[in-house]
This record gives C-alpha cells, structure tokens and sequence, in this order.
C-alpha cells in the first residue's frame, strides 16, 4: 500500500471532481447492479447458503479481474453525489467568494430538481439503481429513501441560506410532504417511534431512524408554523434511536434482527444526525447517548497500525474489503464535528497515504492490500471531500473579530450577481 506518487493538494481534487456538469461515474455496486448481480444479491438475502458461492465468485471477478477494464459495467449519475458535490462547492464559495463555484453548485441543484422520484408526495431521492436491500424487499430504480433524500435536502437547505433563494425553501417544503405521506411508521407508542427505510413498511432500520429525525430539525426553519408538532416528532424519533442503542455504544444497523451487523459508517452517521440534530432542539441526555456512541466508534473499529478504521466490529457477512474510504471519511467528517482536530488531522493524512495516489482517490484497500475502485464518485470520492472541506475551514477558522471572511458577498450580493 505504498504510494509513491505526488498527491493532488485538495482544491485540485475539488476542482476535478465537483466542477463539471457531467458526475457519471463508475461505482463499487456494478456489478450487483447487473441483471445476473441483481439476481444473486436477491437470493443472497433470501437463501444465503445457496448464494454464497456465486456471490463470492461474483465478488473476487469484480476486485480482481473486472475492476480496472470495469467491461459490462455503465457510468450513471448519482444524486448523493450531485449533492455531495453542491455541498462542497457552496462550502468553497463562502471560503473564496469566488462565482463560479456558486454557479456550479446551482448547475448540481438544478440536476437534482429536474431528476428526483416522480409519483411521491413531495421531492425526494433514492440510490438511482434496482437494489435487493433486505430479505423480501427490493427497491426499483426510482424508489426514495429516508437515507439518501437527505443529502440533497442538505443540499438545497444550504443554498438557501447561503443565496436567500427561495428555490431552496420551496423544495424543503415539498420534501416534507414525502415525509409525511409516504414514510410508513413501523413502530409508536406514546414515548417513541420509528419510520421506515423506504415508502413502505420494509424493515426498522437506525440509521435511517436517525436520519428522519434529523430531516426535521431541518424542517423547522422552513415550516415554522409546524413547530410543536415538529419538535413532538423529532423527540419520539429520537427516544427511539437513544433506546435502541446498546450497553457499550454501539447500534445494530437493524435493531430488531439478531442476525445484524455493526459497521464503522453506519455507526458514524447516527451519531452524526444526532449531533446535528441537537443543535435545532434540546434532546434529553443526548450529549450522553452521542459520546458513548463516538467514543465505541474511536475504540472499536481504529487499527492503529495503519491509523484507518475498519469496515466491522460485528459482520454477518465475509467481507474482502480491508479499509474502506466511506468508513474514515464518516470518521472523518465526525471528529471534526466533536471537535477533535487532532485525530481529524492524523487520521486525513492516513487517508491520503493510502486511498489517494497522484489524482486519483481509491475507494477500497482490499484483503489482500491493493487499492481498488478507481475515482468512484459516490462511494467514497465524494464524502471524502466533503469531509476534507470541513478539515480546511476548521483549519482556517477565523479568530474572533478577523475580518478575513469579509470577501465572501452577502446572501442578496451573491444572488444577483448569479442571476447577471
């Protein structure tokens, strides 16, 4: 795993990645997004003995022989990364006042807008491929989910507030119409309650738990007149996330299947949404409930001798992934969220000692320590360089009364100029 050549400073990453309007891109599900994948991946979730060998085989032909000629395999579009990338660009734009980043953002927005899943409630997002998620339940191509409609809401959510666009609002708007409407509510009692993954009753999941409640901090600024009923929600969501929550930290990724695993991202974004979460509304005992979720993350998944985080502390599975980028960039991107710049910083340059090579940014350190899954945009070139922008303005965070950030035009400023 050495890497021998020169890296790409960050904003030439940024710049190769995020300023186009064209994010096609290639991705570690091809080849379970194959007719032949699709139908392995079903039965591997229905009659896993019988599955486990072709799924096997199917796997060690992608990483080891298909992985760089990628033959059979289609680049397609993705809106995570679409928003992903109008995150950064937005991040840029406020650091450099440049308008050609902004002008870029709106270009992803714009896709987004156009390029959402039709016959909903409201807007909302999926994945953008037939995928067999769990037993019995197959999502389409078009199916929206309560985990990837988020970062698209992020999205037009910072737009708004970065520009005072009402584009950005009215989209949030109609956004909380799918939630209402097509989120299936799998469990409620008077104290707490949990939605669904998709638009029907499909399985208990905690991370997608956590991501709603989190969509509705965001709801509040853009529905004010639905405060109390918000706010009601948002606390049964989270009792519901802080009960199922295990003695040492931790969280099943599905919390009522004794055959559930514990995964290192996973675990990174439910305390991620808390976190975000308890910054709109007060939670009881969630500082409690997110460093004891922060600090089993940091203790059980780091392998301090590559100072990268693993994929699993409990798998269902056999895994051929050594480290995964998805993995440290969510580690990443948390830590610097806790404030523990430090281990950001450290656990970044590991990040680019082994996942990034000249201009290229690997999503997988394979079982047997080759890099693998080439510039693959949604999992993981772009979380990572979400998480990198977060590193670079915390770096250069302002003091108190620095006035370096005064370059960056106002919200109207920045508006008009876009529209001339």
């Amino acid at each position: 795993m050495n890497n021998e050549k020169a890296k790409a400073a960050p904003a030439d990453l940024i710049e190769q990645f995020c300023v186009s309007d064209d994010l096609r891109t290639y991705d570690p599900y091809d080849i379970w997004k194959t007719r032949l994948g699709i139908k392995v991946k079903h039965l591997f979730n229905t009659r896993r003995m019988l599955a486990a060998l072709p799924a096997l085989t199917m796997a060690l032909f992608d990483l080891l022989i298909n992985n760089r000629s990628r033959r059979g395999y289609q680049k397609q579009e993705y809106p995570i990364a679409r928003a992903y990338a109008a995150q950064i660009l937005l991040r840029q734009y406020q650091e450099e006042g440049d308008l050609r980043l902004l002008r870029a953002a709106k270009t992803h927005l714009d896709w987004l807008a156009k390029n959402y899943s039709r016959g909903y409630g409201g807007h909302c997002w999926g994945i953008g491929f037939e995928w067999p998620a769990f037993d019995a339940v197959v999502y389409d191509a078009q199916t929206p989910h309560a985990t990837h409609t988020p970062y698209v809401l992020e999205a037009f959510h910072q737009y708004h507030e970065v520009t005072g666009e009402a584009y950005g609002r009215a989209v949030m708007r109609s956004a909380f119409q799918f939630y209402e409407k097509d989120l299936f509510v799998l469990y409620e009692d008077h104290h707490m309650m949990a939605t669904s993954y998709g638009p029907f009753p499909d399985k208990l999941v905690n991370n997608a738990v956590s991501y709603t409640l989190y969509m509705y901090t965001l709801f509040l600024e853009h529905l004010p007149e639905k405060q109390h009923y918000i706010e009601e929600k948002i606390r049964k969501l989270y009792r519901f996330v802080a009960d199922k929550q295990r003695p040492d930290g931790s969280w099943l990724y599905s919390p009522d299947d004794p055959a559930s695993f514990i995964d290192c991202f996973h675990s990174c974004i439910v305390v991620k949404n808390l976190l975000k979460a308890s910054q709109s509304v007060s939670l009881e005992g969630v500082d409690a409930v997110i460093q004891k979720g922060y600090d089993y993350i940091i203790h059980n998944f780091y392998d301090a001798r590559f100072g990268l985080f693993k994929r699993f502390t409990l798998s269902n599975k056999l895994s051929l992934t050594k480290f995964d980028l998805y993995d440290n960039a969510e580690v990443l991107n948390l830590a610097l969220m806790m404030g523990e710049l430090e281990q950001a910083t450290a656990l970044e340059q590991a990040i680019r000692k082994y996942f990034v090579r000249g201009k290229d940014v690997y999503s997988v350190i394979d079982f047997l320590g080759y890099r693998r899954n080439k510039n693959t945009l949604r999992w993981a070139v772009m979380p990572y360089l979400f998480a990198l922008t977060t590193l670079q303005q915390t770096c250069k965070a302002p003091k108190p009364n620095d006035n370096a950030l005064q370059a960056t035009p106002s919200a109207s400023e920045a508006w008009s100029a876009l529209n001339n």
